[in-house]
């Protein structure tokens, strides 16, 4: 799996259609029927004065990970459950990458880095 932490704190907002964002601060977004969710540093979500309601870390998977592949998810987020951690999933082309509660970002490291020797 390769875990990588990333150094900053993220959060989830969410803006209506028409809100206009820099995709250099924006580090994901996905458009939803009830409006558009952002994912960004929450350093920039303060600057922006952008509300939101969860801190998590980022983890990377740095393996290559199929969009196809069977049961990846399930691996990952039933270790982390089993620990009492809750992620959030977002597949991209290349890799997975989970945001755990910031606070628990080093336990949720241990956690898959465990997981990664196991496989």
């Amino acid at each position: 799996m390769r875990p990588e932490l990333k150094s900053d704190a993220y959060v989830f907002c969410t803006v209506g259609d028409d809100y206009v964002f820099d995709n250099k601060i924006v580090r994901c977004f996905f458009k939803e029927e009830e409006g558009i969710t952002l994912i960004l540093s929450k350093q920039d979500a303060d600057h922006l004065n952008l509300k939101y309601t969860y801190v998590a870390a980022w983890i990377t998977l740095k393996v290559h990970s199929s969009l196809a592949a069977i049961g990846f998810t399930a691996a990952f987020s039933s270790a982390l459950s089993n620990h009492g951690i809750s992620c959030n999933v977002v597949a991209a082309f290349y890799h997975d990458h989970i945001f755990v509660p910031y606070l628990d970002a080093t336990k949720a490291m241990r956690v898959l880095q465990s997981l990664s020797i196991q496989e």
